[in-house]
């Protein structure tokens, strides 16, 4: 095993590339059942037929940081492609709803429901009691589907292999639920990567492709906001909560 070729650093995380093998080592602080669910989460994933990178094994690194080892995947991902080649993102922008589409075709019985999770986030959300009522209040009222559900679906976690296979990654945060709500999350990420005109075009290829009202995505946006702002840097806290006061509770 060599760990000298990192290809991705993320907050108590790194990635390595070994050969034909994906090293994801977590800090030694990272909850092991997070690390273990996400193993997990992506094992069952694969049992769909998606193609995405196959766990080879769970292990232990330096005696005190897991690992999860996968395939590695050669390849650009679809963030690096849309930047290279801007005269092509919409067609692009297009195969990644394409893809998502896809995603949420497939059926994962035994992951964690999404508006099961999304009500324990909103619970541990530091906004007053009547919005965290509202907000529950209008989550329970949403349909309950069971499509699969990505969690984190944007351009970098699509990697495009040299002959031209689309490959999907980093399953941490898949759920079985309303593919709007995960729609309406792809939507934010842009929106906090301060690309709203890139926004509202994959909005529109969304619902478009899937046949989906846009108001209905849009009812979705305020409470994926809510519950996604436990999480991330200050100033992402403060973007999504925005989104969660700008909202006419009924």
């Amino acid at each position: 095993m060599n760990l000298n070729n990192v290809i991705a650093e993320r907050k108590n995380k790194t990635v390595y590339r070994d050969g034909d093998l994906c090293y994801k080592v977590f800090d030694a602080s990272y909850s092991k059942a997070d690390i273990l669910n996400e193993a997990l989460n992506q094992a069952r994933v694969e049992e769909t037929g998606l193609n995405i990178p196959k766990i080879r094994s769970i292990t232990m690194i330096d005696g005190d940081k897991w690992a999860i080892v996968t395939d590695f995947i050669e390849g650009k991902t679809l963030a690096q492609l849309m930047e290279e080649d801007p005269d092509n993102k919409d067609s692009y922008l297009e195969k990644f709803v394409d893809l998502q589409l896809e995603v949420q075709s497939k059926k994962c019985p035994l992951l964690t429901k999404l508006k099961d999770k999304m009500n324990r986030k909103i619970s541990l959300t530091d906004f007053d009691a009547t919005t965290r009522y509202e907000l529950h209040t209008r989550l329970d009222g949403m349909p309950k589907h069971d499509k699969l559900c990505h969690g984190d679906f944007n351009p970098s976690n699509i990697i495009i292999s040299p002959d031209g296979t689309a490959y999907i990654i980093d399953w941490a945060h898949a759920t079985q639920g309303n593919a709007s709500a995960d729609a309406a999350r792809t939507y934010l990420l842009f929106c906090l990567g301060g690309d709203k005109e890139t926004a509202e075009k994959y909005l529109n290829f969304f619902c478009k492709k899937s046949d989906t009202a846009k108001q209905y995505v849009q009812k979705w946006m305020p409470i994926v906001a809510a519950s996604q702002s436990v999480k991330g840097n200050e100033h992402e806290k403060e973007f999504l909560r925005s989104w969660v006061d700008v909202v006419d509770y009924e």
